[in-house]
């Protein structure tokens, strides 16, 4: 039985130079019952009303999109995390994840419901005022009225606060007079409700509600696309539309916290949907496998295939691991400030701010781990891969869109190095300390002897902490050098970027294992300890690898000599035989025919 101890919060960035306690951490071995039946009503879901109509939704088919979107809302799926009051189930940020996950194998489907359960809806939900909030809130949960989100224009995407849509107050004093265009926007050709972003009168960026049959709103045609066919996607333009004064949308001058703090909500939930894909993927992919035979035996047989079988299912359990320790630390951190006597507005959106960088390393990892699974189910399918009439193709082209949605992923990488360094210097989380540490460090005898009594992970955890010891050292040399300017240094703040997401993928698998080895036992965690143990022998060759592009980057000479043999001591583990686990992993894939973990 596992030990029950005082539970600790942590704090957002805090991983890299705090331990974090097994017993303080969520994994998925823990959903309730109920949980489990929320997610397997909307597997249901996606497998009845959406999986036997997809080529009709990628077709475009007049009116089957908005029509589903209906169902949907009438079972309940988009009102999952709206509080009860507003026809919503009034269910808790990990409940909400572990549905999103589930709904995230629905393709465009997927795409159109996520946004309007998210940055479509939440937006009223976390800034609106009550009057806003009893008009649109419970038509948006029982899908009666459907949601957009208009921040983009043609000359300002990555650079949201560059938008040049206008608003002006009428003279009467009644409506702000909107003007200009949005493109790339989800749910357009069918949304009732638009939240815009403009500057009034061309300074204070605010949001605003506008309603679809107001005079004067115009759409596009739709763009024709990569991936996720079937999702609306259109341009929405404004002619002296009339929005009523009432129809602010938070402060005025204070568009951003809406769209940065929902950003930071959305980032996490387009993970837990991209582990979704990945887990139907590996999947389709294992199933497939066994079915195809060459040279008289089926192609899972081979070596090649159960590598890659093996790497599809590391990488998902990695994604998994991160993924709920993020949620439930955003969970635990919004109850506290509920506690507190915080607002329930308030609430969520700070603990997501809390772990914005932790948001961004999930938005970066899971659509990587999505686009590197799809890619080898391409792979193993072979021809058939590469043909319409198999789901691979589809999957490989929905997977696509996920790394440029909610911020590109260059965008989220050096936000996820520029959150830490903020909350350091706030003095909200020490990193100089630590990074001073490791410094002296460097010029010490390096010890050799081992933690012989540190539990059944004290080698594992010991190279993790050696990790955060490379991230210091690099991270904390280019701040000294960079100071300011380090904003600039965008190929650094990428490698750093990976240095971190490697690190925090990596530890959320080993504290995933400290914890289930504590519940079950250390026998019955062998195939997690081979995932967890084949991942890290690759994270320290990739962070490796990072640490030298950044230190030959920023330093020369003695200086370089010294990081660099910093870096190799480390990057330091034990010889694994990483094959001999890949096939282990893939026999169980094999036998189970399908994700298992």
């Amino acid at each position: 039985m596992e030990a029950v101890a005082e539970k600790k919060l942590a704090r957002g960035g805090e991983f890299l130079v705090k331990e974090t306690r097994a017993e303080d951490v969520f994994i998925p071995e823990l959903w309730t019952e109920e949980q489990k039946s929320i997610n397997k009503m909307c597997m249901d879901f996606i497998a009845t009303h959406i999986h036997p109509n997809i080529e009709r939704i990628d077709a475009m088919e007049e009116g089957l999109l908005e029509k589903l979107m209906n169902e949907a809302g009438a079972q309940g799926l988009l009102g999952i995390s709206l509080p009860e009051e507003y026809n919503g189930y009034g269910l808790d940020f990990n409940t909400g994840m572990y549905a999103t996950e589930a709904l995230g194998t629905g393709h465009s489907f997927a795409v159109a419901l996520a946004a309007h359960t998210g940055i479509g809806t939440l937006p009223i939900l976390y800034f609106g005022n009550d009057a806003q909030k009893a008009k649109y809130l419970p038509k948006l949960a029982t899908g009666e009225w459907k949601a957009a989100y208009c921040l983009t224009e043609p000359g300002s995407g990555s650079d949201a606060l560059g938008a040049k849509t206008k608003a002006v107050l009428s003279e009467d004093g009644k409506y702000y007079i909107l003007n200009g265009q949005k493109m790339w926007i989800t749910n357009a050709g069918f949304a009732n409700v638009f939240i815009v972003f403009a500057k009034i009168d061309g300074t204070a960026f605010t949001g605003f509600i506008v309603e679809r049959d107001s005079p004067g709103l115009s759409l596009g045609m739709e763009e024709k696309k990569m991936g996720i066919k079937g999702s609306s996607t259109r341009q929405v333009f404004f002619a002296d539309v009339k929005v009523p004064v009432e129809n602010v949308l938070g402060e005025i001058g204070k568009g951003h916290l809406i769209a940065f703090n929902i950003l930071n909500i959305g980032r996490i939930k387009l993970a837990a949907a991209a582990l979704g894909g990945c887990k139907a993927c590996c999947d389709g992919s294992t199933k497939y496998a066994n079915e195809r035979h060459q040279f008289q035996r089926p192609i899972s047989s081979f070596g090649a295939i159960q590598h890659k079988l093996a790497e599809q299912a590391i990488r998902i359990w990695a994604l998994e691991s991160a993924v709920y320790r993020a949620s439930n630390d955003i969970q635990e951190t919004e109850h506290k400030y509920l506690a507190q006597g915080r607002s329930f507005n308030e609430s969520l959106l700070a603990a997501a701010q809390e772990f914005a960088a932790e948001c961004a390393i999930l938005k970066v990892f899971g659509s990587e781990v999505l686009d590197y699974v799809v890619d080898e189910g391409v792979q193993i399918l072979g021809g058939y891969g590469f043909s319409a009439d198999y789901p691979m193709d589809r999957a490989y082209r929905d997977a696509r869109i996920n790394r440029i949605f909610e911020g590109t992923n260059e965008i989220n990488r050096m936000l996820t190095v520029d959150y830490i360094l903020k909350k350091a210097m706030k003095g909200e989380l020490d990193l100089m300390g630590p990074a001073m540490a490791v410094q002296k460090e460097l010029t010490s005898i390096q010890s050799f002897n081992g933690d012989e009594n540190g539990g059944p992970l004290s080698a594992e955890k010991r190279v993790i902490a050696n990790l955060k010891k490379a991230v210091l050292m690099t991270a904390g040399k280019a701040a000294m050098r960079y100071m300011q300017k380090l904003a600039d240094e965008q190929e650094i703040l990428l490698n750093l970027a990976d240095m971190i997401i490697y690190v925090y993928a990596v530890e959320s698998m080993a504290l995933r294992v400290e914890r289930l080895i504590s519940i079950r036992g250390a026998e019955a965690c062998a195939l997690p300890l081979d995932m967890l143990r084949t991942y890290l022998n690759d994270c320290c060759e990739r962070i490796h690898l990072a640490g030298k592009n950044v230190v030959y980057a920023m330093s020369e000479g003695d200086e370089q000599r010294i990081l660099l043999m910093g870096l190799k001591r480390f990057t330091k583990v034990e010889p694994y035989n990483t094959v001999a686990a890949r096939r282990r992993i893939a026999a169980a894939l094999i036998e189970a025919n399908g994700y298992c973990f």
